[in-house]
């Protein structure tokens, strides 16, 4: 099953299979790492859900939730299962 990234609870980790949005967020999400097929860890949320930290390529990254909101995930979670 894929979600989007805003939609991952903390400690949940997966793959990015696509990054969508307008050309100046995408280009600033690509810019910072966040790329198909990194895999990523949500490590915490914000009280009422923005902002999100997560863990990918070896570094921490504070991302909006509407940032997040473009990022199309495949949770590990749906890897296991298979």
């Amino acid at each position: 099953m894929t979600k989007l990234l805003s939609e991952f609870g903390v400690g949940e980790s997966g793959k990015i299979l696509s990054v969508a949005g307008a050309g100046a967020i995408r280009r600033r999400l690509f810019d910072m790492g966040v790329t198909p097929g990194a895999e990523v860890v949500l490590r915490k949320k914000a009280p009422l859900g923005d902002p999100i930290e997560i863990t990918i390529r070896g570094y921490e990254l504070t991302l909006r939730k509407a940032e997040a909101a473009c990022v199309q995930m495949q949770s590990a979670e749906d890897k296991e299962a298979k």
